[in-house]
């Protein structure tokens, strides 16, 4: 699915959650946190009246990973965090940082240098990858990426 912007957010999860694995959207946001904020208000946007609590375990259990592409200060890009959704607690969607970037200055010609840090956290959805034949090194989630 493209670009989610309205209440066709509910079309999707509903989608996403009847085992149809693979899915992808787009969502604009200031952070990983705040698309999870707006999906669940364009979902009210349905006026459907579907429970608050409702929506966010519809959600939890749809989404596995958030990619966060932000626009730098040189114009460029980049994927800036990756986060996975680990269920609720109470009435809110848990998630837990898998890699950021982390910017280490500025090169002469303006363009932002910086690295891809692992948190240490290995994804619990690995093992839905192995399953599906993508084999994740374990080291993957200990190492730092240089990116010039």
């Amino acid at each position: 699915m493209g670009e989610v912007r309205s209440e066709e957010a509910l079309d999707m999860l509903q989608a996403m959650n009847t085992g149809h694995d693979g899915s992808l959207t787009t969502i604009h946001s200031n952070s990983a946190r705040d698309a999870l904020y707006r999906l669940d208000t364009m979902v009210a946007m349905a006026n459907l009246s579907i429970p608050e609590r409702a929506i966010r375990q519809q959600i939890a259990s749809a989404i596995n990973l958030i990619v966060q592409v932000r626009r730098l200060s040189d114009g460029t890009r980049r994927v800036t965090g990756i986060s996975e959704l680990t269920g609720m607690e109470g009435e809110v969607i848990t998630m837990q940082d898998i890699f950021l970037f982390e910017k280490t200055g500025i090169r002469q010609d303006g363009k932002v240098c910086g690295r891809f840090k692992a948190t240490g956290i290995r994804p619990k959805c690995s093992d839905r990858l192995a399953a599906s034949g993508y084999r994740l090194a374990a080291d993957l989630f200990e190492q730092i990426k240089v990116v010039a």
